[in-house]
């Protein structure tokens, strides 16, 4: 008897090979999005929905998540899994919504009173901080990390899009697949001051970076001794702590100042029933005994461009934790329909023994040539 979704990941996540290897991705871009929807969206359109969020548009945003990340899953309905709270960016902001909108410099460019700048990407159609008069002098103090917090209950509305593809997906909705959504977490990288100083307070002031990750996890407890599941199998965690040849920081700083949260978070998701999935780019292999030893799932990601072979990473990890990907993303963005159901006939052989998902390396981004992703869809059910 044919597995439903649910049971097909549940299987795969467990370590075992269920009746046929499942299908997930990080994250569907909206580039590629538009294309199976047919229209305009802003789900995983990054930019797009700053903007109109700046402009008061919170409502409209909101409006298109709902309906059009149900939409297209119904279409994509050979995906078992889906990363609810990645393809609606999170928890939305509430209803009433107006952030503090900086002035537009140019076309791409925007900046706030006190200097910061901000950049529009082409190639990741999102708008990033490129620049911070402040960055080195802005004081890092102790009292910007309290050690106590009172609970704050969200506003119901932020959860719109998740209540959504709950609804269409989730447990008794006749068309479950296995979904991954918002949970409190602890930072699995406390930054004061932004990435490059957070590394130099690592070295200069560690105890402020212990007490801002002391600070962090007293947060996420109070705020997951109040979670009620709404209806979840999972939780997706991104934090990117390396890049091509090795990890931003020594192994042994990342096991200070970055380990207990991976470890707390992942306790905590098994605590209230979930799956933990880490989302983690880069070259880990210095920290990949520590996701295990944390308690991590499930590794999604699997870079080989970084020097993570997908079938040594198998080797390393095989019964002690599943793995996600093996079509690198670099392909679909840059490779050949043939070359990419050549990644996906190699992951699924691996896949053959169980405890794998199969998708991008990353996720399905901007840029991604949509021709490539068909042969992804059409080589994964023709061999799945």
């Amino acid at each position: 008897m044919a597995m439903t979704s649910r049971e097909r990941v549940r299987a795969a996540l467990a370590g075992e090979a269920p009746d046929h290897t499942p299908l997930g991705d990080f994250a569907i871009d909206y580039d590629t999005a538009e294309r199976i929807l047919g229209r305009a969206t802003y789900a995983r359109a990054k930019a797009k929905c700053q903007i109109a969020y700046w402009e008061g548009r919170r409502d409209e945003v909101v409006q298109s998540l709902v309906e059009d990340v149900v939409a297209l899953y119904k279409k994509l309905d050979c995906y078992d899994l889906i990363a609810a709270d990645v393809m609606t960016l999170g928890l939305v902001p509430p209803k009433g919504y107006r952030p503090e909108a900086p002035r537009r410099v140019d076309e791409t460019t925007w900046e706030y009173a006190d200097g910061r700048v901000l950049k529009y990407s082409a190639v990741t159609a999102d708008i990033t901080q490129v620049y911070d008069p402040q960055q080195w002098t802005r004081p890092l103090r102790e009292e910007d990390y309290p050690l106590e917090w009172d609970y704050q209950p969200p506003d119901p509305s932020v959860y719109e899009p998740i209540y959504a593809v709950i609804a269409a997906f989730g447990p008794g909705s006749g068309d479950e697949r296995y979904l991954l959504g918002p949970f409190p977490r602890a930072a699995q990288w406390v930054q004061p001051g932004g990435l490059e100083r957070s590394l130099m307070a690592m070295v200069e002031q560690p105890e402020l970076m212990e007490r801002a990750l002391r600070s962090s996890l007293e947060r996420a407890r109070v705020e997951q001794a109040h979670w009620v599941n709404p209806g979840i199998d999972g939780v997706l965690d991104g934090t990117d702590w390396a890049y091509r040849s090795g990890t931003f920081m020594s192994p042994a700083l990342w096991r200070r100042f970055c380990y207990p949260a991976l470890e707390a978070n992942a306790r905590a998701a098994h605590e209230h029933g979930l799956t933990f999935i880490q989302h983690a780019c880069g070259n880990n292999w210095a920290i990949l005994d520590d996701f295990m030893r944390a308690g991590v799932d499930c590794y999604q990601s699997i870079q080989a461009s970084a020097g993570m072979d997908l079938s040594a990473v198998r080797a390393a990890t095989r019964g002690r934790m599943a793995l996600w990907g093996g079509v690198p993303v670099e392909r679909l963005v840059s490779g050949s329909p043939e070359e990419v159901r050549q990644s996906v006939r190699a992951a699924l052989e691996i896949a053959r023994e169980g405890g794998f998902i199969l998708g991008s390396t990353h996720s399905i981004a901007v840029g991604a040539r949509y021709d490539n992703f068909m042969a992804l869809l059409d080589e994964f059910v023709r061999w799945r």
